[in-house]
């Protein structure tokens, strides 16, 4: 079992004591604050001296390690789980494997998960870069959310092709509510799908999300769909000037102290050991896929999302970024925070509430965030999650859970797609990994707040 230390003691004396305590208690691996004589303009993260100081009962949270304990058992590979409250690291352990396979063949000595282990965040992408993004441009008044998506770009129109119209008036809330009209997934890179619309080249590609058809009128229906977080990173970068890797990286993750959220992280330095593995034999479903210059050897390091890696070259609105359980835990304890953490500011605490209102056409959806809107969303919040708790998903198996209602915050990093593919009958084209509870979300959440002394 593995814990970590929260960022930062505010200053010397007894809390010195605390700290050095606590780290026989928790293998840090969280950011630690560069001046902690400095008093800060927003609360700082600091370790549970015991599970009961933050209000959980230890003996419960036993029964939480058990229960994915017993999945790693049965033969899910890996996770790491973090959990904050109060501004207490409460827990940040790891369990199982970053990598059990290469190729399809097991390796001979599996590779152990640790707090320090990197991931593929997937669609955690969307709320981590895109949407922290956008939420400190609001706050600066620098993007408005009734504008259209044409104000910013303005190759972004109706064309007389289309057979169904409505992007001339498409306003960028349209696209964070994912009610803006567009397909699930347009498949840029496989030109069997995407047809007149296929690129595996940046720029074309940022072509042809403009050039994307409506598949519905727009604010008639919410479809949860990767082209609208694709669109809102390409309205950052118009606004900002700047890549969306330089600028989520420049002004929210190195002021914040973070060291280990990076898009493209193997070309910024990184190993590609430090990774938990993904899918066996890249992108071809156990073989069962293929498109040009597919890759076929286990992914590890590099975004597995196929639209983010062929067609963007792995820095997308909706995909793309990786990150450890230590940096998460930051950006958690910032929109706990009101949106800053320590001394740096991003956001303030009326544009979270903007950003995390359920929408009135689905009550599950916010701007961008999900919301445990109504019973449809205990697969991922599980049975005891407050009706304001917000989140995400990420489909390499990442989960985010923010509960202002109780000052909690769950990270739950799992690789669940490194594990074998069903190719034949009943869920063909489905990982393993995604049949286990960890894989599923929705109990390990619920034996967490359980374990919540209330």
């Amino acid at each position: 079992m593995d814990h970590s230390e929260g960022k930062g003691m505010r200053k010397p004396g007894n809390h010195v004591l605390i700290w050095i305590f606590s780290l026989f208690l928790f293998n840090t691996a969280l950011p630690v604050s560069a001046n902690t004589e400095q008093l800060s303009t927003f609360p700082l993260l600091r370790p549970a001296i015991s599970a009961e100081s933050a209000g959980f009962s230890a003996e419960k949270l036993k029964e939480l390690d058990g229960l994915i304990s017993r999945d790693i058992a049965a033969g899910f590979p890996g996770a790491v789980l973090l959990i904050i409250r109060d501004g207490k690291i409460v827990k940040n352990t790891s369990y199982g494997y970053r990598q059990k396979f290469d190729g399809a063949e097991p390796l001979e000595d599996f590779l152990p998960m640790t707090t320090d282990t990197l991931f593929d965040l997937a669609s955690n992408t969307k709320m981590y870069a895109t949407n922290f993004a956008l939420q400190k441009l609001v706050s600066e008044g620098r993007l408005d959310l009734k504008a259209r998506v044409r104000d910013y770009l303005p190759e972004f129109r109706d064309l007389d092709s289309d057979s169904i119209r409505g992007k001339d008036e498409l306003t960028v809330e349209d696209v964070l509510r994912h009610r803006a009209g567009f397909m699930p997934d347009p498949q840029y890179h496989n030109q069997e799908v995407a047809k007149s619309l296929y690129s595996q080249a940046k720029d074309l590609t940022h072509q042809q999300i403009a050039l994307t058809p409506l598949v519905y009128p727009p604010r008639t229906d919410t479809v949860y769909s990767d082209v609208d977080y694709m669109l809102l990173g390409l309205i950052i970068e118009r606004i900002t000037g700047q890549k969306l890797d330089e600028h989520v990286e420049g002004s929210i993750y190195t002021p914040l102290g973070l060291t280990h959220t990076r898009f493209n992280p193997l070309q910024k330095g990184f190993d590609r050991s430090k990774f938990a593995a993904t899918e066996l034999q890249g992108n071809t479903r156990g073989g069962t896929v293929s498109f040009p210059n597919i890759r076929t050897a286990t992914l590890q390091g590099q975004v597995h999302d196929e639209k983010a890696y062929y067609a963007m070259a792995g820095v997308a609105g909706h995909a793309g970024l990786f990150s450890t359980s230590g940096d998460l835990a930051v950006l958690l304890q910032v929109m706990l925070n009101g949106g800053g953490y320590d001394q740096v500011a991003l956001f303030d605490a009326d544009t979270i509430r903007l950003f995390t209102q359920p929408s009135e056409r689905d009550p599950t959806f916010a701007l961008g965030w999900r919301i445990n809107g109504n019973e449809d969303m205990q697969w991922m919040f599980g049975e005891h999650a407050s009706n304001q708790a917000y989140g995400h998903t990420g489909w390499t198996g990442t989960l985010t859970i923010i509960d202002p209602v109780y000052d909690l915050g769950i990270v739950l990093l799992t690789n669940k797609k490194h594990s074998p593919v069903i190719t034949r009958g009943r869920g063909t084209g489905r990982f393993i990994g995604d049949y286990f509870a960890v894989g599923r979300y929705g109990e390990v959440v619920s034996a967490i707040y359980r374990a919540m002394i209330m």
